[in-house]
């Protein structure tokens, strides 16, 4: 395919849409800075083409190179302001570049041309969302279920309309990852305070720690559909009990089983006076599809372990792991990794650590529900619950924010980090005390 590119271009340099098809190629293949001069070399040759400009646009989005982004669509949209697609392109790169009115406005305008666009709404809803506009954000994400990535099995009978549920039976479906699970737990008691039974579905990593909720009874992940009236997604419930930013519920308290917490108290040992025991986490699931924009790597966190007073202990798991061994940081790194089976194992350590530091995954969703100290060092357009400023999040109090300033630089994120951990162990140190949230 590369070599039939470059044979075009040959014959062909001065075609812009030769350049613009081998810039297709080289993206496909990952060599990005490739295909950015290719789509360079296409504009240049063919300046009026608004698709190979919005192409560039898009590209250049994908790098974090923002600036040069926003002129390309820019350049599109000039020529051809009255296209969807060209349009829609804008708005995501807006949006990735963290310009949320910007890209709402666009959004609006997209919608005046295709008001029942579901990748619109769903794309409106995010951006919502985020500057914390949630009764619009909220109704716009049950469009979710009509774009084209929704990949989760259609849950079949009655949709939930928030009615009092006396007498009837409610299955709640999960359907995201674990952490949007731990996220919606919180609305479980005020969905059994309309009546009624429910019946909730969890993956079995969370069976344990979520044995404390108001639940009728457990549907295993994925197994058959048990029967009951009506039922609701797990992620409709900010939507359905009517969540504004300022009426966000607490966290729900989770439980840690007593063979747990013993587990946990054995592998961990006591306390010792004026040092700071920290968990650190470098990265979510590999497989999540922008793991690499979030995650971090183990050789950034270790600066952690040179501040006096500190001890550091990796709850990471998955094939970041491996990242211990390869840099030879057992030695400076506890790994509680292999003592993990579970949530609740997870939370039961987490419940005898001073702090966690991490990049953002479903952990960051369980500290925060336990009331763990947490910092979490969130990528340059971070989830929607951690909203577009700020160290707070109104999901979990116990939680502080360190923001990407810049696409993909976590060079400062860290020494803000380092910072705070220098003040936080110089304190203890000199109260001796435990660390409160």
């Amino acid at each position: 395919m590369l070599r039939t590119a470059e044979d075009i271009v040959r014959a062909n340099p001065r075609d812009g849409a030769a350049w613009s098809t081998m810039g297709v190629v080289l993206r496909r293949m990952g060599r990005l800075e490739e295909a950015v001069v290719c789509y360079h070399r296409g504009v240049e040759h063919d300046p009026n083409n608004a698709g190979n400009w919005s192409n560039l646009g898009n590209l250049l989005t994908e790098l974090g190179r923002h600036a040069e982004a926003d002129d390309a669509h820019a350049r599109a949209l000039r020529l051809m302001d009255d296209n969807g697609q060209l349009l829609f392109n804008a708005l995501i790169s807006k949006r990735k570049a963290t310009a949320f009115h910007e890209a709402l406005t666009l959004m609006e305008k997209a919608l005046a041309a295709e008001p029942h666009s579901a990748q619109l709404r769903w794309e409106r809803a995010l951006t919502l969302l985020q500057v914390g506009e949630y009764e619009q954000g909220f109704k716009d994400y049950e469009y979710r279920r009509g774009i084209a990535t929704y990949r989760t099995r259609p849950t079949p009978g009655t949709p939930w309309d928030g009615s009092d549920l006396k007498g009837k039976r409610i299955f709640l479906s999960t359907e995201q990852g674990f952490g949007d699970t731990l996220m919606a737990a919180r609305y479980v008691p005020l969905v059994k305070a309309r009546g009624g039974r429910i019946l909730f579905e969890c993956h079995p990593e969370l069976r344990r720690v979520l044995g404390g909720l108001p639940v009728d009874e457990f549907v295993p992940a994925g197994h058959a559909f048990p029967d009951f009236d009506v039922q609701a997604s797990q992620m409709s419930l900010p939507y359905l009990c009517g969540t504004r930013f300022d009426s966000v519920p607490p966290p729900v308290k989770l439980h840690i089983p007593p063979d747990a917490r013993a587990k946990a108290t054995r592998i961990l040992g006591p306390a010792e006076p004026g040092i700071l025991r920290v968990g650190i986490i470098w990265s979510g699931r590999v497989t999540f599809a922008d793991n690499a924009r979030r995650a971090s790597n183990l050789k950034n966190f270790l600066q952690f372990g040179t501040v006096s007073g500190v001890r550091l202990y990796s709850l990471q798991k998955g094939p970041p792991e491996d990242q211990l061994e390869e840099m030879g940081s057992r030695m400076l790194v506890t790994p509680l990794g292999p003592h993990i089976d579970d949530f609740a194992d997870t939370a039961a350590l987490l419940e005898q650590l001073d702090l966690l530091i991490m990049t953002d995954s479903s952990t960051a969703h369980l500290a925060g529900s336990l009331g763990t100290p947490v910092w979490n060092l969130v990528q340059f357009m971070p989830y929607w619950v951690y909203g577009d400023r700020g160290g707070r999040t109104p999901w979990y109090p116990s939680m502080r924010l360190f923001r990407q300033k810049d696409d993909q630089d976590w060079g400062p994120v860290f020494a803000e980090a380092m910072d705070a951990l220098r003040d936080l162990a110089y304190s203890r140190r000199l109260t001796a005390k435990p660390c409160g949230t």
